[in-house]
């Protein structure tokens, strides 16, 4: 810390050194093309200074204390093609642009649209974060363009890093969770028209509202004084994860007294989303209201609710796909006459932001938020006692239960007369009862003596979370910019099950089925308890975090070269709390653990050259820690206090560079990037057989060895390399080609440690080294391509259609089945290894598994009428189709550790189909998007 302070201390001397002053104003009137009427609440910026105005009434804004030379001056206003400048300041005069003209941007209803968010990027954790392709919303680079829109869908990753690696604010306010370092989306979903203010930084590129990270940071405004004056209404039809959506939107603008505000509400909804079973409701409200008091204070109170209900759908195995369509979801059942899902996510928690704007002086802005967040998230599913697994891809119920069956000596014995028969007999069984038995359920537990065997519970978080933000922006000389905040946030997050429906019994007993005796209690404070709708059970614990950061920005500017210099300091304190001393764990669950207590930094500087003023070099570099989420600190943390053995920070380090062009018919840029993660760290959670775990006898634990267990993964390192291309090119005044491709190798660089945490044994048991080093990341294609073509005519339609190709995605794959552990035969009295596990066989049977390439086509339209001579009375709709060619193709799947070991894989291989092979999950199919609007 002190070094820190040092660094900073010495960065501010030198650019206190480099002051120089002389200034002078700039002004100019902002109109509509069409109706050539001014547009107020436009927001006029000089880029790299501190000086920001909005447009009046009049369209007319002024800056005044200029730095006399060459300035870039940028006006931008939604719903119209943004303007950047270049001006030359002269000194003691007024620069008087006269009248600026703002196209009215044809394309903004596609920024307005949302990007698709699948089934496999939603946590399925208490978090419920989500960790989906990009950013929410593109902005107007040509290449994230293609990332959201066209590659989205296949989920695609920039620069192949996670959501956790960028930065989302809210008026400065971070929307990450503490828990998962991820942002939940849907704390805002369906607030498109109320959250369209955004800022994007690229990378580790410089942000005036904070550090950032690898991936960059997206931040969202709702100060109500910048939304231009008028009312929106839309009504969109679609066939994604919803089928309708209706959204309202109202911005006063400034009034003579100082008061602004905005209202805005939305809904979406479906009976069933694309694939079977998926209900979805979801109603949004948001408010924000400004006060300006005088010309150096403004306070502005923002105010979202975003109510999210879904219901799920199942990964599925090659089999089950097979059998019954890509399409299929095992989750739901019909009940009454109705679709009725086994695992909703429910996201309920509201924001409130209250804000301060001081304006210091003409070169210092003091900007200070204060925030709380509370609420729910659950996610509902199945629990039983002494019942059958009622789901219906249960492996039992499936062909490949028998024909993948082997004796009691290791024969194969699946293509035997009987399980063939039995096989077709599943087949045939499946196919007919492949949903959810409802009535059969409500049957067992009615006829049980008022016992429950299967109820329907939620795994339950709920967060308050308090979070203080202050930033300053000071233009320190004609050439320097500081940026400088500090943030700080309390966690406290309730985390529990909670029984939501009985399914027609009286009462459920809260006890582990899998365990006896008092190890079989989840609370021996409350031994033996029976438990009815709306009660907790089976756990309850808090989770507390404390994390303070500081950060420093210097900014500098000249003519033929601008540079940047950041640090930052992070302090974080994570602990648990039980509130249930666990029968497994008596003396480690009840009550509090030891702190985690994490202290990172960060570094970071770039440049830009300017070789003229159409062509830049642009460089950026960044070091950072960050602190292990808490996800990631605790891995049993449901029952236990413990902490990971020898948890340490993971370090980033990114670069990348890149070439710009800037010309009236040509914008193109093209970078090559780097990054290497360090050290991280993941947890998983899964049922394992031939784990080989023993017992205090040396035996094989119950027997057989084996156990559900938390894997922990430490000390991960992933390195991504790769390139990026965006063009856009104007053949003529109406049509444009585009052309993007982004090029990765993004692979695991190292063997990292596995542990397994093993319930039954009540111990961490040590399984070495996984060998990862080379196989490929997961959940990105690592190749696509996308080309472009669009339409615009001067009458206010346009069409675009593009052309994709994306490849080399990869299957997830389970570090423990790369652990010595599966050559290892632990029944065997001197230690061999199973008979035939040789290194090249078990290479070939943990192949990594590359996904089919997948080519979409899309197309995308929209037409707009002004329907008076106000600027903003517009109606307009747009419409997109998605995949035209209705493609399938597979975005993403892991393989499953159940089979843990040479043996097992070798027989869960012998039949014509595995019993525990991968899952995958399957991309949209042909989908469209139809938005009806209306500006008045």
């Amino acid at each position: 810390m002190k070094k820190l302070v040092i660094s900073m201390f010495f960065v501010l001397q030198v650019v206190l050194a480099w002051s120089q002053g002389g200034t002078s104003g700039i002004t100019g009137k902002v109109v509509d093309s069409k109706t050539m009427k001014p547009l107020e609440s436009v927001v006029a910026t000089i880029q790299n200074t501190t000086l920001t105005v909005l447009t009046n009434q009049d369209g007319v804004f002024t800056f005044e204390n200029v730095v006399v030379g060459e300035q870039l001056l940028e006006i931008n206003t939604s719903g119209y093609t943004r303007q950047l400048l270049s001006v030359l300041v002269t000194k003691e005069s007024i620069l008087d642009l006269g009248t600026i003209v703002l196209e009215y941007d044809t394309t903004s209803e596609q920024q307005l649209s949302l990007i698709v968010i699948t089934e496999s990027d939603l946590g399925d954790d208490n978090s419920g974060s989500e960790s989906t392709a990009g950013l929410l919303q593109a902005t107007r680079d040509a290449f994230q363009q293609s990332a959201a829109f066209n590659w989205g869908q296949a989920r695609f990753r920039i620069r192949g890093l996670d959501n956790e690696y960028g930065k989302t604010m809210i008026n400065g306010i971070s929307m990450d969770k503490i828990y998962d370092g991820r942002p939940q989306y849907a704390n805002w979903g369906g607030l498109n028209d109320a959250t369209r203010n955004q800022e994007f930084t690229m990378g580790s590129a410089p942000s005036d509202y904070t550090f950032g990270g690898a991936l960059g940071t997206q931040e969202i405004n709702t100060r109500a004084s910048i939304y231009r004056p008028g009312t929106r209404i839309t009504f969109s039809g679609t066939n994604t994860n919803y089928s309708w959506r209706t959204m309202a939107t109202h911005a006063s603008g400034m009034d003579q007294n100082g008061w602004a505000y905005v209202i805005s509400a939305g809904r979406r909804w479906a009976e069933e989303g694309h694939f079977e079973g998926t209900d979805y409701a979801a109603n949004s409200f948001f408010a924000s209201v400004e006060k300006k008091i005088n010309d150096s204070h403004s306070l502005n109170f923002t105010a979202i609710y975003a109510q999210n209900s879904r219901g799920k759908n199942s990964p599925n195995s090659k089999e089950v796909s097979d059998l019954a369509g890509v399409k299929y979801n095992s989750y739901w059942g019909w009940q009454d006459g109705k679709k009725r899902n086994s695992r909703d996510k429910d996201v309920e928690e509201p924001i409130f932001i209250l804000s301060h704007f001081w304006k210091l002086n003409d070169k210092t802005d003091l900007n200070t938020s204060v925030a709380y967040q509370f609420g729910s998230i659950g996610n509902s599913r199945f629990d039983f006692n002494g019942a059958n697994n009622p789901d219906p891809i249960y492996y039992r119920n499936l062909p490949s239960y028998y024909t993948t069956k082997h004796d009691d000596f290791g024969d194969y014995i699946g293509d035997s007369p009987q399980n063939i028969a039995n096989a077709e007999l599943a087949k045939t069984t499946f196919l007919d009862n492949k949903q959810i038995n409802w009535n059969a359920v409500y049957d067992a537990n009615v006829n049980n003596g008022g016992e429950s065997t299967t109820i329907l519970y939620e795994d339950k978080t709920d967060d308050k979370l308090f979070t203080a933000n202050s930033v300053i922006t000071s233009q320190l000389s004609d050439n320097i910019i500081l940026n400088a905040g500090v943030t700080y946030r309390k966690l406290k997050s309730d985390n529990y099950q909670k029984v939501t429906d009985l399914l027609g019994g009286q009462y459920y007993n809260d006890v582990d089925q899998f365990f006896s005796g008092d190890q079989s209690q989840p609370n021996l404070l409350n031994p033996n308890n029976t438990v009815v709708e709306g009660d907790r059970y089976g756990y309850s614990y808090l989770l507390h975090a404390n994390v303070a950061q500081a950060f420093t920005q210097f900014k500098f500017s000249y003519d033929k070269v601008d540079f940047y210099l950041a640090q930052s300091f992070t302090k974080s304190i994570y602990q648990r709390e039980g509130l249930y001393q666990n029968g497994i764990y008596p003396t480690n669950s009840f009550g509090k653990s030891k702190k985690a207590d994490f202290d990172n930094f960060g570094f970071k500087g770039g440049l830009t050259y300017k070789i003229t003023g159409r062509h830049y070099l642009d460089f950026n570099a960044l070091y950072m820690t960050n602190a292990p989420t808490m996800r990631n600190t605790f891995p049993n943390v449901r029952l236990n206090n413990n902490i990971v053995t020898d948890l340490d920070s993971e370090s980033i380090q990114s670069f990348d560079a890149s070439y710009i062009i800037r010309m009236p018919k040509l914008k193109a840029k093209i970078t090559g990037f780097y990054s290497k993660i360090q050290n991280a760290t993941d947890i998983g959670f899964f049922y394992s057989e031939g784990v080989g775990v023993l017992d205090e006898t040396g035996a094989l634990l119950g027997g057989s060895g084996n156990a559900f267990v938390a894997e922990i993964v430490t000390g991960i390192d992933k390195l991504n390399i790769g390139g990026e291309f965006g063009l856009e090119y104007q053949l003529t005044s109406t049509l444009k080609v585009t052309g993007t491709a982004g090029v990765g190798q993004y692979t695991f660089d190292n063997n990292p440690n596995v542990k397994l945490n093993v319930d039954n044994a009540q111990r961490v048991i040590d399984y070495g080294e996984s060998t990862m080093k080379d196989y490929k990341q997961a959940g990105t294609p690592q190749k696509a391509y996308s080309v472009g073509l669009e339409y615009r005519a001067p009458q206010f339609w346009w069409i675009g259609a593009n052309a994709n190709y994306l490849d080399e995605t990869y299957i997830d794959v389970s570090p423990l089945l790369r652990t010595n552990n599966f050559y290892n035969n632990a029944e065997d009295p001197q230690g061999l290894p199973f008979f035939g596990a040789t290194e090249a066989e078990g290479r070939e049977l943990l192949r990594q598994e590359k996904f089919d390439p997948i080519r979409l086509v899309n197309l995308v339209g929209g037409k707009s009428w002004r329907i008076s001579n106000k600027n903003r009375n517009t109606i307009g709709f747009f419409a997109s189709i998605n995949n035209v060619f209705d493609v399938e193709y597979i975005t993403g799947g892991f393989e499953q550790a159940r089979n843990a070991n040479y043996k097992e894989i070798k027989q869960d291989l012998a039949g014509p189909t595995r019993s525990f092979g991968p899952k995958y999950f399957y991309g949209y199919g042909r989908t469209y998007f139809v938005n009806v609007y209306l500006n008045f």
